[in-house]
């Protein structure tokens, strides 16, 4: 087939298919017309179409089961409603853009092939009897993601099926035009890639569906795994093909999982910003998204000042000269590690047999059951039963304790006094529930029940907070225990602890382990109804983090998303634990490398790598660019001008420009000191939108996300000195596509290439 002829062919399909939509959307805004004139008119006539009649038992029955199927009738049609309105909005996004790949499969024992257009939605033809566009997602539609024409196969629900891939083709069609279209020996051919990559970054992610990977499609379409870690260098689309996993999942399992029954623990919520559209663009809703921290926040905000990861990142990155540095450094690490779990499994056994710490209940300034009398009765309770389960039975007690004290509480004279205070819309409320009880208004005995009942009213608001108080478990002194745990170990990490709760502080390493402690006192509490978790940027995880984690969600599939050379939380998890599985009890473990990286030309990969020392196999894709470029200052004044210069350079080609520091401190100095320059925005921990535009961002808040264009602040070998700071260095460098610009006021850093 020659070029044109094929190209013709192409066109005219594309034709085809355009003109198919075009008519299926058109039948589609005919029937959602006619379902919202429905809605609207049973909506209006609702009550005229409904026979109300109670006069008796079965009138009343046969008034209700009118209601029911006249309410069940409106919700059918708003159903439909919606549907039709969400098959509406995917035939627009197939419009722009039908499909981007095309496969000629010849299953073995056919004589006639395939031909297979693979899209991010299906489209039947006008009868609805044959595909004209098969979803990414569909069995089929694999072929074109794992396979070079040849042999190939393809796994369908019930069978494996075979044949040979006759043709690979790929396209770029933009708002229904075919731009154009190359036939590809491999997975994804380069041209098509090298088209997309060369774009501009966006404030949001894109969907990668017409450019997965062979390796990228072994992690979307995974379906045995119960653990599944994927190892990732920057840039490699690890976090891409988590999201269109999660696409796959809820494609793959339709009926059975929806979104809300996925959750992802990311970042921060830049990062969730970040990555917000792409699941809406391939026609599915967001899953669950949330960050370790606000997980913590919802538990223990009210109770403690917490400190936050960035918090926690910030002084380790800062204060080196601070008194507690080194004794901090060691708690981090300690408090992150299987040692420290064991040690507090440990305390718990022993709190089965003493050392539990309770709180007093008191009433108007008085203790009413103290903290040792409540200890007794638990301590007398058979030690064979778990000890969440004696906590219950304790509350059990105490709720018949209280009941007691607030019945002799009535007799008290201070009760009269209170009486006199009530409203009239309380008087009356007295009054009524007394006639209705058959009381005689002028009769001894409705003056006493009256006041008997006055009595038990004001009383019970009295008592109602401590009820609910006992019912949330609170006399259990969860902080008291916690800090009696480091005061038995005397050490130094345990006086900065002690000191830090009780000034009603929590340090961020301390908010597991207090989450834990609490949980596992008072009894586990479990999400089963997350069926798979997603966790991103693992490797800043700690040991206990990931462990409370799996207590938490005792029936998820865990997908584990990260990359140890970008490092940058103190507490991070050791790369051996993660990668064995220690942590985790699940049946089946895989294990997948993504060593190739998209984000960056071959020059600012080879430059990043470079950095850390071949520690990990990083493969370029053959994108080229500029070479990054490192500039030694003399003068912090002269660094900062040229810095605005670059950047004044920049903001002529790029849409999205990161100025890149340390740290916090350092980007509010650089903010400060580029302003007068240049119009540029500061990012930190309180943002929560990505913005297109220069930015100037620490280190730790740019994970995950990707710019046209770096700057990085003061490259310094004062700055970045350590193996640690190596980390931070590394994972700034790798959020550049396009162009990289290091500038250091003095020696730069050992770690740049020379």
């Amino acid at each position: 087939m020659d070029n044109q002829k094929g190209w013709q062919e192409e066109q005219s399909y594309l034709n085809e298919v355009l003109r198919v939509i075009e008519g299926k959307g058109l039948d589609l805004n005919e029937r959602a017309g006619t379902l919202k004139e429905d809605v609207l008119g049973i909506k209006k006539t609702f009550w005229d179409d409904v026979t109300l009649n109670f006069e008796d038992a079965e009138e009343a029955l046969e008034t209700m089961t009118s209601i029911k199927q006249q309410t069940e009738f409106l919700s059918e049609r708003e159903r439909s409603h919606k549907q039709i309105d969400n098959e509406l909005k995917a035939l627009d996004r197939v419009k722009r853009t039908p499909y981007f790949g095309r496969v000629d499969f010849l299953e073995d024992g056919d004589q006639t092939k395939d031909v297979i257009y693979i899209g991010i939605h299906s489209v039947m033809d006008e009868k609805d009897e044959n595909f004209i566009i098969y979803d990414w997602r569909a069995p089929i539609s694999s072929l074109y993601y794992n396979y070079s024409p040849g042999k190939a196969m393809y796994t369908a629900p019930q069978e494996t099926i075979t044949g040979e891939m006759l043709l690979k083709r790929q396209y770029v069609i933009k708002n229904g035009n075919l731009q154009s279209m190359f036939d590809a020996e491999v997975t994804i051919g380069d041209v098509l890639l090298q088209t997309i990559l060369g774009e501009r970054a966006d404030e949001k992610m894109k969907s990668i569906v017409s450019t997965i990977q062979r390796e990228q499609n072994e992690i979307i379409r995974n379906e045995k795994a119960d653990l599944l870690i994927v190892q990732g260098a920057a840039g490699s689309g690890k976090t891409s093909a988590a999201l269109q996993r999660v696409a796959y999942l809820l494609y793959r399992y339709r009926g059975e999982i929806q979104s809300e029954n996925i959750m992802l623990f990311s970042p921060n919520f830049l990062f969730n910003s970040y990555v917000s559209t792409v699941l809406p663009e391939l026609g599915e809703e967001n899953m669950e998204q949330t960050t370790f921290q606000e997980y913590t926040n919802k538990r223990l905000g009210r109770e403690f000042e917490l400190e936050g990861p960035f918090e926690q990142t910030e002084y380790m990155i800062t204060a080196e000269e601070d008194n507690n540095f080194r004794t901090r450094r060691a708690a981090i690490e300690y408090k992150a590690s299987n040692e420290f779990i064991s040690h507090l499994d440990q305390y718990i056994e022993q709190l089965s047999e003493s050392g539990m710490i309770f709180r007093n209940i008191s009433f108007k300034g008085a203790v009413l059951i103290s903290s040792e009398e409540i200890g007794s009765y638990f301590y007398s309770l058979d030690k064979n039963i778990s000890i969440p389960n004696r906590i219950t039975l304790t509350s059990e007690w105490l709720l018949k304790k209280v009941k007691k004290e607030e019945l002799k509480e009535r007799e008290r004279n201070w009760v009269i006094d209170e009486i006199a205070l009530l409203s009239k819309e309380d008087y009356l409320n007295v009054y009524k529930k007394l006639q209705e009880k058959g009381y005689d208004e002028d009769s001894f005995e409705f003056a006493e029940a009256e006041e008997r009942l006055m009595a038990k009213q004001v009383v019970g608001q009295y008592f109602k907070p401590i009820r609910k108080a006992i019912r949330l478990l609170r006399f259990l002194d969860i902080k008291s225990i916690y800090i009696q745990f480091f005061e038995q170990e005397k050490t130094e990490i345990g006086a900065i602890t002690v000191e830090n709760l009780k000034k009603n502080r929590l340090y961020y390493e301390d908010t597991t382990p207090y989450l834990y402690l609490n949980d596992l006192l008072k009894g586990s509490k479990k999400n089963t109804a997350i069926r798979h978790l997603f966790i991103d940027e693992a490797q800043d995880y700690s040991a206990f983090q990931l462990a409370y984690l799996r207590q938490l969600f005792p029936s998820s599939k865990w997908t584990v998303l990260g990359d140890f050379n970008q490092t940058v939380f103190a507490h991070s998890i050791k790369r051996d634990s993660l990668l064995a599985g220690e942590l985790f009890n699940f049946k089946q473990a895989e294990k997948l490398t993504l060593k190739k990286t998209y984000r960056s030309t071959k020059e600012i990969t080879k430059f990043t790598s470079r950095i850390i020392k071949g520690e990990f196999e990083i493969k370029p894709f053959n994108r080229s660019g500029k070479e990054p470029v490192v500039t030694v200052f003399e003068s912090n004044e002269q660094m900062i001008k040229s810095i605005a210069d670059t950047l004044t350079r920049m903001n002529k080609k790029h849409t999205s420009i990161a100025v890149i520091c340390k740290s916090a401190k350092d980007s509010q100095k650089a903010f400060s000191e580029l302003k007068p320059f240049i119009d540029l925005k500061l990012i930190d921990n309180e943002k929560t939108a990505f913005e297109k535009g220069i930015i100037v961002i620490p280190v730790y808040l740019a994970k995950g996300i990707e710019f046209d264009a770096v700057v990085i602040y003061n490259a310094s070998d004062q700055s970045y000195s350590s193996w640690y700071d190596s980390r931070l260095l590394y994972t700034a460098c790798t959020r550049a596509m396009h162009e990289l610009e290091l500038f250091s006021a003095g020696e730069p850093s050992r770690f740049l290439p020379q």
